[in-house]
């Protein structure tokens, strides 16, 4: 069995390496003076009341970047308003459910209201759920589509054409006819996240999957028009690994997942909880440079950025490979703690 699992594991080796390298490096040491780009900008986010939705609006903030912010918890979101008192910029605050359409349209049009226009929107919020396939039923389906993919859907629609128009505004040579020379004083970007599960399926996350994929071709279809436009916005779409925020505690599940050998209830929730490493903060920033850089697609986490080279090295493979690198691991995780106990047991007598 070993030889298989080390078999399967190297037998592209360099190639995985190689393509690891188009991700080097894994820090954020080569971060660059961003400031300018949003300094005196407006943006707008969506779960803005913890986790990354929080930590981006307080970097935004430190920047001088005008912040539209919303969440459907009230108390939370007036948590993070709290936080940014102090720094000199507007700071307006909605209680938004995204999976309603016309509730994120009003949004979006209040923003336009209050703070003049709108440059950014950061399509944060999401929901997390673990079935089987067969286990899930369509309610579940739709209530984790309609706030991971609508919802991104909804905000994308809604602010587009108001961020184009105040980049517009800002034009520079006045809409000079050749489109490649167009400059502008200000900056447009929508940012959707996806995730590390947007690049890769895995088994009992077949409906997380599926809006995560859907935001990724959603958002890489996006930023093709608008560069064929040349209308001075841009798009991102953005995969994190396990970041440390309150998905796994608010996900919905079933106990259908037991059929596959995998634990429900709240000891899903604990085990998803461990994966999440990765601080918040941090990946905030990384997405902010991602964006100001008009980078296509971001990366967060060296999970991330490893599952997308196995997918890229092992297109259609990738879930066995990835399966047997997970057996191995806890193979030799028990062989370790058995060797240490053993160790112990030699020590105490």
């Amino acid at each position: 069995m070993l030889n298989t699992i080390y078999g399967n594991v190297s037998e592209n080796a360099s190639a995985i390496a190689t393509s690891l390298r188009q991700h080097l490096p894994f820090s954020s040491e080569q971060d660059q003076d961003i400031t300018p780009y949003y300094a005196n900008h407006v943006a707008a986010i969506t779960g803005a009341g913890s986790g990354m939705g929080r930590e981006l609006a307080m970097h935004l903030a430190k920047m001088g970047c005008h912040v539209a912010l919303s969440d459907i918890n009230p108390e939370q979101l007036a948590q993070t308003k709290e936080l940014l008192v102090g720094y000199d910029v507007k700071v307006t605050t909605t209680v938004l459910d995204v999976s309603d359409q016309k509730a994120v349209e009003a949004w979006a049009d209040s923003v336009m209201a209050e703070h003049g226009k709108v440059n950014f929107v950061f399509n944060n919020a999401g929901v997390a759920l673990y079935s089987t396939v067969e286990g899930s039923s369509i309610d579940e389906l739709e209530w984790i589509m309609d706030i991971n993919f609508w919802g991104v859907v909804y905000g994308t629609k809604a602010f587009l054409p108001l961020i184009k128009n105040s980049v517009k505004e800002s034009e520079i040579n006045g809409g000079d006819k050749d489109n490649n020379s167009r400059q502008f004083n200000e900056h447009g970007h929508i940012i959707n996240i996806s995730s590390v599960f947007g690049l890769t399926a895995q088994p009992s996350q077949s409906a997380y999957n599926a809006s995560k994929f859907a935001v990724r071709g959603f958002t890489e279809s996006l930023r093709q028009e608008l560069d064929i436009q040349r209308c001075g916005v841009s798009a991102t779409c953005v995969h994190p690994g396990g970041i440390k925020t309150n998905i796994a505690n608010s996900a919905r599940g079933n106990d259908s997942i037991s059929d596959l050998g995998m634990r429900s209830g709240s000891k899903a929730i604990s085990s998803f909880n461990k994966f999440l490493k990765f601080d918040a903060s941090e990946a905030a920033w990384i997405i902010l440079q991602a964006a100001a850089t008009n980078q296509p697609r971001c990366l967060i986490g060296n999970d991330a950025k490893f599952i997308d080279a196995v997918q890229r090295v092992f297109p259609s493979r990738y879930g066995q490979v990835l399966n047997d690198m997970n057996k191995l691991s806890r193979k030799l995780k028990g062989k370790k703690r058995t060797k240490n106990a053993t160790r112990k047991a030699a020590i105490t007598h």
